[in-house]
């Protein structure tokens, strides 16, 4: 039966039904995620991206340990979808070259005929930013083209990044983001264009597999650099906006914990939480969040879930929390102003959202059953990722510095 504690400081906390025993995916394997990895590695200036401890606030919070893996360290893109983005791109120049990805190397890609080719191919994708970013750094790695369209009210400063991270001409459309991919999805189709997306739908599933096994590089590196610390996370926190990350960490984390696998609970916008009304919808189906929704979280905003991850967070996931932008910004204070001798973190809207929803449950009596329930005490180990730096450093700056979106 599910159980629901809602309208509490305006954050809604949904509980799975049951956990699931199938098998995870092997799109999410070890395997896979050391593939990824290989590739990532033969890319100049790849390093891992730091997991931060944040013992002063885990101390104030009375749990064992929190830890933050900081993206916004990643390929100097100040996000982490490069590895989505540059992972697809590979395996697909790979599969249109006809080339074995698992004996092509990034140089095979960069000289002689396989450049020539490469220079006359086209990339397209729909982005609320991070991953235009990535898919625009990517086309400017293989020097191949890229269009990027992004839904309405992206920040201006988010397209300029993408502008700046490579060659890709970018667009601001009119639509929401689910129309705008609708959108690129016709240009491929007109213009001989190939769509790279971070989201799958029936007969679309193979590339976004493909970024989704990208970000395991991260999923990777936080299990690698936890072990050479000790440490077993018992409570993760994953920011949604598909899920694609979401989804396919989740899915990671199920194989390599197997018995022991740490208590999750995806983290959305309530103005987009189609991850959220999918789980309490309760009849197994993906569901999507319509019109133009607004939040401050523009990597989340998005309405309909990842056909592929969406069965992973549906069976592997233990809670769904649908927050109001205020939990994010606090997150993005809570990272800036650190408690004692912790590092101070710059972290966006959206990287900054697990934070704010794991403090609020913390920290408000209101959640005490709650937190009870989830198992959250002084033996907890608690995994954030921040997946952004200040994407937007004007909207980081209004809500760091000047307090804006405080807490009710």
């Amino acid at each position: 039966m599910q159980q629901e504690w809602e309208q509490v400081m305006q954050t809604d906390i949904l509980k799975a039904s049951s956990s699931s025993q199938a098998k995870v995916p092997e799109e999410f394997s070890f395997e896979a995620a050391e593939a990824a990895r290989n590739f990532h590695r033969g890319i100049q200036g790849y390093v891992e991206t730091p997991l931060v401890a944040l013992d002063g606030l885990a101390r104030t919070l009375g749990v064992k340990g929190i830890y933050v893996k900081d993206e916004a360290k990643r390929f100097s893109l100040n996000a982490f979808k490069g590895l989505g983005g540059s992972y697809a791109m590979f395996r697909m120049l790979c599969e249109i070259l006809n080339l074995d990805p698992e004996k092509t190397q990034l140089s095979d890609l960069l000289r002689g005929e396989a450049k020539e080719k490469i220079r006359e191919i086209t990339f397209v994708t729909a982005t609320d930013g991070n991953h235009g970013r990535g898919v625009s750094w990517a086309a400017g790695l293989f020097g191949c083209k890229a269009y990027v369209f992004m839904p309405a009210g992206s920040a201006k400063a988010r397209a300029e990044a993408i502008r700046d991270a490579g060659p890709a001409r970018v667009t601001i459309t009119n639509m929401n983001y689910d129309d705008t991919v609708n959108y690129a999805l016709e240009q491929s189709e007109k213009n001989g264009w190939y769509l790279i997306q971070d989201t799958a739908w029936d007969g679309y599933e193979k590339i976004p597999a493909w970024i989704i096994q990208g970000y395991l590089t991260m999923a990777l590196e936080i299990t690698e650099q936890l072990e050479a610390k000790g440490q077993t996370p018992t409570h993760v926190f994953l920011q949604a906006g598909v899920g694609a990350m979401a989804g396919g960490v989740l899915g990671f984390l199920a194989e390599k914990y197997v018995s022991r696998k740490p208590v999750v609970t995806i983290v959305e916008p309530e103005a987009a939480n189609c991850i959220y009304r999918s789980a309490k919808a309760g009849d197994g189906k993906a569901h999507s969040v319509e019109g133009m929704p607004e939040t401050i979280m523009a990597g989340l905003n998005c309405g309909t879930p990842c056909a592929i991850t969406w069965p992973v967070l549906r069976d592997y996931a233990e809670y769904y929390m649908s927050c109001p932008d205020f939990a994010a910004a606090h997150g993005m204070r809570v990272y800036a102003e650190p408690v004692g001798e912790d590092k101070r973190i710059i972290s966006g809207e959206s990287g900054a959202s697990t934070m704010g929803a794991m403090c609020l449950l913390m920290q408000n009596k209101a959640f005490d059953l709650v937190r009870k329930d989830m198992g959250l005490d002084e033996d907890s180990v608690i995994l954030l990722i921040n997946t952004e730096g200040d994407t937007d450093p004007e909207g980081w700056k209004r809500i760091v510095k000047d307090g804006q979106y405080p807490l009710p």
